[in-house]
């Protein structure tokens, strides 16, 4: 079983990129940091719509690099009953994961990455507690 959870965008600009987002009817819900040898290197913004939760994750680097528009998109992400699994069954059909299933902090979901047929990346997210 599988369900859609978000889509990632790598944004620039916080501000400018939730009043947009908002302005569009998107709600801001919560924001994340992401911390790597004691830096913080990217704050990941979630939003929901209507009565979706968290469908949209905006990236921001702290780095400052800029995007070209191509190399804007991030993910796609997909909740599945049981990560293990699904890697046995895509496996199967000739789909592997670019490593193995990881935590990006501790306490958090399992997951890892695929590609679709264009390279574009998938994350699957671990939904068993795991």
């Amino acid at each position: 079983m599988a369900r859609f959870l978000h889509t990632m965008v790598r944004i620039t600009d916080p501000d400018k990129s939730r009043a947009f987002y908002e302005a569009l009817g998107f709600r801001f819900e919560r924001d994340m940091d992401i911390v790597r040898d004691g830096a913080k290197e990217a704050t990941n913004y979630f939003f929901g719509i209507d009565d979706q939760d968290a469908v949209l994750e905006l990236t921001f680097n702290h780095d400052g690099r800029t995007y070209d528009l191509g190399t804007g998109y991030g993910h796609i992400a997909v909740g599945v009953d049981d990560l293990a699994q699904t890697l046995q069954e895509l496996a199967a059909q000739g789909i592997d994961p670019e490593r193995e299933p990881y935590r990006v902090r501790e306490g958090g979901s399992l997951l890892c990455f695929v590609r679709d047929p264009d390279g574009y990346r998938i994350e699957l997210i671990d939904r068993s507690g795991k």
